[in-house]
């Protein structure tokens, strides 16, 4: 099972006024992705066109860190995937992530704030609240999500 997780609106909200907010929801994903230790982690942030995978590891507690196995693509270098999802582009990364890591059947959640990035009523999708991020009730919705797709 593969989640792929962004960074601004869910592990702090979005608009992040205050470097003291980055990363203030970071404690409630690790929780929840501590419950479920065979989850993989890939970086759907568009924090990841501007760092490298290292420094994206480093922004996690050290055993969520190893479970970090990849980033997406950039939709625009996927216009195959386009033409047959549409203009959902973080949707398209998600799908060209697990063709390129050759795990397309695989199981996966997205978590998210915005939605219309993904295909309408996308059952594998966690919508965040930008101006909050990941709350007590997202996580619950989050954790029902990776139970039944495990």
């Amino acid at each position: 099972m593969i989640l792929f997780l962004d960074f601004d609106g869910v592990l702090h909200p979005e608009p992040c006024c205050q470097d003291g907010d980055l990363f203030c929801r970071r404690p409630l994903f690790e929780a929840v992705m501590r419950d479920f230790p065979a989850v993989k982690i890939v970086i759907s942030s568009t924090w990841r066109q501007t760092r490298s995978m290292d420094q994206l590891k480093a922004l996690f507690s050290e055993d969520i860190a190893a479970r970090v196995v990849g980033a997406t693509p950039n939709w625009m270098d996927l216009p195959e995937l386009m033409s047959v999802i549409g203009q959902y582009p973080r949707h398209v990364e998600v799908e060209g992530w697990l063709h390129q890591a050759g795990r397309p059947w695989e199981k996966w959640v997205a978590i998210d704030d915005r939605a219309d990035w993904f295909k309408p009523f996308l059952p594998n999708l966690v919508r965040c609240d930008s101006n909050v991020g990941l709350n007590e009730k997202v996580a619950i919705t989050l954790r029902r999500k990776l139970r039944a797709a495990g």
